[in-house]
């Protein structure tokens, strides 16, 4: 099986079944089993299809002699992959792509459908004075109108071509030390003796880029050594300033960085309670905090819009990291780019009600942050100013951060445009004594 075949049923997976592409191509990647050369390259390959699908299929468009739509959708699929590598992966020999194409198209269409292929990508490399981009943002970014418009809304005219040109970036992976384990000159050397690519983020203490695919697979990962963490969230962490002896909530924890965070900062000492409305997760936070070694996480099921009386002023420190639209997270999830946006009209109520059961269970002189991965403020400043008006004995507090500085509104939204991060937002609070 090669990278490109297995990036190819990755794609076809997330048109057939609607899956997620990080998850398609883990599982594809797992039933293929590449080496950690290739497999990285697939990933690449189908991240980089996803990210630019409106501009390959504008591509397609113009080379094609009927209409696209009457394409078969495997064939649509073999001719993005081998345009995307042609105009994306220079690399990459032309003649190996055009070649590996028609294969596939011969496997999995029919030898006129391969014809077809071939034709077209030779005309493509003949001729290529029609791979211009397109003056059309949506296309030129391959981000939905409808997607364009709403981005414009929230950052503005000025900020909006390079957010779309970020979310189109490929990132390195960013990971963070567990100092409960090792610090972070020896966890360089394990990782760079590995083969990976290992940069110091640049304003981030005990964080790590990473280049070099298969993370996972590297003894340091599992031995606890590290846990992938965006900055972004490590930063969420960080305005929260847990202490050791502390009693601290995560009440939307999975997938737990947040909750391995806090803990690692505590030195074990105190309690951390995270939970999660899905069962399944709360195996997997505990899984994850086995293996860091944390030791003071106790993982609990339970819906975080409901308050628990039992739960009434308890806790010392909160993260309300809510449910969102996921808008920040494109560069690293590109298919959320193409996901309806009518049902997250309806996430603001769902954030409010989660921040206001969450209220109730903090102290007096408490701290609680609230986060999303999305940069809308319909989902940000406006649920904690409605959070505000209602609630006179929360304030916010001044946030004092690495890389950000001093921000007196105790609010902010970070872009993948101006922080290099992904979007994010959050804000700190501060539950004021009667």
């Amino acid at each position: 099986m090669s990278a490109r075949d297995t990036a190819l049923y990755a794609l076809i997976a997330c048109r057939r079944n609607g899956a997620w592409l990080d998850g398609a191509i883990r599982q594809q990647l797992a039933q293929d089993r590449l080496d950690r050369r290739d497999a990285a390259l697939a990933t690449r390959l189908s991240a980089a299809v996803m990210q630019n699908r409106l501009l390959l299929d504008e591509w397609i468009s113009r080379y094609l002699k009927g209409k696209l739509s009457a394409l078969q959708p495997v064939v649509l699929e073999i001719l993005r992959l081998a345009v995307c590598q042609l105009r994306f992966f220079d690399k990459l020999p032309a003649s190996a792509v055009v070649n590996e194409a028609v294969e596939q198209a011969k496997r999995l269409a029919n030898p006129r459908a391969a014809g077809l292929v071939n034709g077209l990508l030779r005309a493509m490399l003949r001729d290529p004075s029609r791979l211009r981009l397109p003056e059309d943002l949506s296309l030129r970014h391959s981000h939905p109108r409808d997607l364009v418009d709403l981005l414009r809304e929230n950052v503005g005219a000025q900020k909006l071509e390079a957010l779309l040109s970020s979310h189109n970036e490929a990132p390195a992976a960013c990971i963070q030390t567990n100092l409960l384990r090792t610090d972070t000159p020896a966890l360089t050397t394990l990782l760079t003796a590995d083969g990976l690519t290992v940069t110091p983020h640049p304003w981030l203490c005990d964080c790590l880029l990473l280049s070099g695919g298969g993370i996972e697979q590297t003894p340091a990962f599992q031995n606890g050594l590290f846990y992938v963490q965006d900055a972004a969230a490590r930063l969420s962490v960080l305005a929260l300033d847990p202490r050791p002896g502390e009693r601290l909530l995560d009440c939307c924890a999975a997938p737990g960085g947040k909750s391995f965070a806090a803990a690692i900062a505590m030195g074990n000492v105190g309690s951390v309670t995270a939970c999660d409305i899905h069962p399944h997760k709360i195996r997997l936070l505990e899984a994850g905090a086995g293996r860091l070694g944390v030791k003071i996480l106790t993982a609990t099921e339970k819906d975080a819009s409901v308050p628990d009386p039992a739960w009434a002023e308890r806790f010392d420190r909160i993260i309300a990291d809510v449910p969102c639209s996921g808008l920040g997270v494109i560069r690293k999830k590109p298919d959320i780019r193409y996901k309806d946006l009518t049902p997250a009209e309806h996430l603001p109520e769902i954030q409010r009600r989660i921040l206001e059961s969450q209220a109730t269970h903090l102290r007096p002189g408490g701290i609680l942050v609230y986060s999303t991965c999305t940069i809308l403020r319909r989902e940000n400043e406006a649920v904690v100013e409605a959070f505000l008006a209602a609630h006179p004995e929360f304030s916010t507090v001044p946030l004092e951060l690495p890389g950000l500085g001093r921000i007196e509104r105790g609010m902010k939204t970070l872009l993948p445009c101006d922080e290099g991060t992904d979007g994010f937002f959050l804000a700190k609070l501060m539950k004021r004594y009667e």
